[in-house]
């Protein structure tokens, strides 16, 4: 591992400014990086330059070896490894241009993305960031980003901390501005950094923009265990729900809807949590779980679950079961 940052750019450009950066981290991801950036170099608008940085990749002479055909077009940085959001933060203050687009290094765009982005940008000069449209999931079942995550209204403040509207990094383009405005990425946080960076945006006054266009392919496939994960990741949001109390100069009615959506998100948590107890029959911490997250959602189907679990735990656990297979679809 690197440590101390170096950078390399031997890029055959003109001294003329790029009007977009373009930013992509690389964590273990040398399988992948190759087709990622021989879709930003097939866009159809040109006007950019590509800033890969290497954030301490334990695969950096397999990830070097890839990047050698395009060491004359890119400008690559190594660092100590300080996560995507040291990453990103640190492609920003080397970014040159105007503007900075988000690629993570095992996605790919489509060749007209940043064309089809920069024009809303020249049609509404006021914005401060757009995304778009985008598909995910594995190659042969691969479906629309907004189907599952959907964009409703304008995205604002409010929509983004309530996922009304939710924005699939690699497909955003923004003026640097605004992203250095609100603050950059926030370095602490361990998961769900980049919902936290649109939604503070859009908090310091970046109008925002979207379009339903599919311009990005994001393949979904984690290893380790959907419902720990799951837990894992709510429990990111509620710690920058959390953190927003503390740091958002926030009008009344802000941090009481920050407030009610902290609530909301801690109840959440609590359930993943009690999901994962009942997987390891551990009925009386589920049960608990239960209870506390329905001090806050106050239903009744939860409240049937928590009696159960007093009363009967084993079978309770088993009609869950068979109640979550029916809701996804399998047979019983």
């Amino acid at each position: 591992m690197p440590t101390a940052e170096s950078i390399s750019s031997t890029t055959k450009v003109s001294n003329a400014t790029p009007k977009v950066s373009v930013i992509i981290p690389t964590y273990k991801t040398a399988h992948f990086i190759a087709a990622c950036l021989d879709s930003v170099f097939a866009q159809t608008y040109q006007d950019f330059e590509a800033v890969v940085v290497n954030d301490g990749s334990p695969d950096t002479p397999e990830l070097e070896k890839v990047l050698a055909p395009y060491l004359d077009r890119i400008v690559y940085i190594k660092q100590e490894n300080k996560r995507t959001a040291g990453a990103r933060n640190n492609a920003i203050r080397h970014a040159r241009g105007e503007f900075v687009a988000f690629l993570d290094s095992d996605d790919v765009w489509m060749p007209e993305h940043l064309a089809s982005q920069m024009k809303l940008f020249a049609d509404d000069p006021s914005l401060g960031l757009t995304y778009s449209n985008g598909l995910v999931g594995e190659p042969d079942n691969k479906r629309e980003f907004m189907l599952n995550c959907p964009s409703a209204g304008e995205a604002t403040f409010e929509s983004l901390l309530v996922e009304r509207c939710q924005i699939p990094i690699s497909t955003v383009v923004a003026r640097k501005e605004a992203i250095v405005r609100a603050g950059m990425f926030d370095e602490k946080l361990a998961r769900c950094d980049d919902y936290d960076m649109w939604v503070r945006t859009a908090f310091y006054g970046a109008k925002i923009a979207y379009t339903r266009k599919v311009q990005a392919y994001m393949p979904v496939g984690r290893p380790g265990s959907l419902s720990q994960s799951r837990a894992r990741l709510v429990e990111g949001y509620w710690a920058i729900l959390e953190k927003y109390k503390q740091t958002l100069p926030l009008k009344d009615a802000e941090r009481a809807m920050v407030e009610k959506r902290a609530a909301d998100i801690r109840a959440r948590f609590l359930i993943e949590e009690g999901k994962n107890k009942l997987d390891q029959s551990q009925f009386d911490e589920a049960r608990k779980l239960f209870a506390e997250a329905n001090t806050y959602l106050h239903k009744v189907s939860l409240s049937a679950v928590v009696l159960g679990l007093k009363i009967a735990p084993g079978t309770t656990t088993k009609l869950i079961s068979f109640f979550n297979r029916m809701r996804h679809g399998a047979s019983a």
